[in-house]
């Protein structure tokens, strides 16, 4: 299942137009900002897809009877340009096991990369609901790699896949190697076109280097 949130009206679309702009990119802040609120909003969408049991809850005046979650998710991200959007899912499910992963392109003198995986931080997630975001996805290898990663700790019950700008390719990646019934796919907004450099035109460039700062 593939969710694209920007096909309908909405607010989001606003947060989008603006970590697009390559004017107001240049108030990381607001950048960071920007990519919290999204986060927040996908925390909500998902949100509709768990399981809820009523609860009664006293008040000052009686008894309500509420839904409420039966178990918090655990969030997940890849280090370093999904932490404000993992903040925001965060800022939701603010009771969620947290997990972290440090996944970068490794470059060589001929010009190619490798996905490097050198740091994981994760709990238990056998038969959990992981979320696990990025704010791009554009060959998925990245994303593919961190999930398979993050496996050695448990399959997760079901896998949320949160990305805010994601190409065609990446997800046609995701959905060759991951069974469809694992996952479930979040993003904002779905891009054509690839460099040869494996960026997403017209994307929104470096969402890590945007959110903080340029690096070696």
């Amino acid at each position: 299942m593939i969710h694209i949130l920007g096909t309908k009206n909405s607010i989001l679309n606003q947060f989008i137009a603006e970590i697009r702009d390559i004017e107001i990119q240049k108030d990381s802040l607001r950048f960071r900002k920007n990519l919290e609120r999204i986060g927040e909003i996908f925390a909500y969408e998902i949100s509709k897809q768990l399981n809820y049991e009523t609860k009664e809850i006293i008040t000052p005046l009686g008894t309500a009877e509420v839904p409420v979650l039966v178990k918090q998710p655990v969030i997940a991200t890849i280090l370093r340009a999904g932490l404000p959007m993992h903040q925001g899912i965060l800022n939701f499910f603010d009771r969620a096991q947290n997990a972290f992963i440090s996944a970068y392109r490794k470059h060589h003198k001929s010009g190619k990369f490798d996905i490097q995986i050198e740091y994981t931080s994760a709990p238990e997630l056998e038969n959990k609901i992981l979320i696990l975001s990025d704010p791009m996805i554009a060959s998925g290898l990245s994303m593919y790699l961190s999930y398979k990663k993050l496996l050695e700790n448990g399959k997760p019950l079901h896998t949320h896949i949160v990305s805010i700008i994601s190409s065609t390719q990446g997800v046609e990646y995701l959905k060759k190697h991951i069974s469809e019934d694992e996952f479930t796919l979040w993003t904002g907004a779905v891009d054509d076109e690839l460099t040869a450099q494996l960026y997403i035109v017209p994307g929104l460039g470096d969402a890590g280097d945007l959110a903080y700062g340029s690096k070696l």
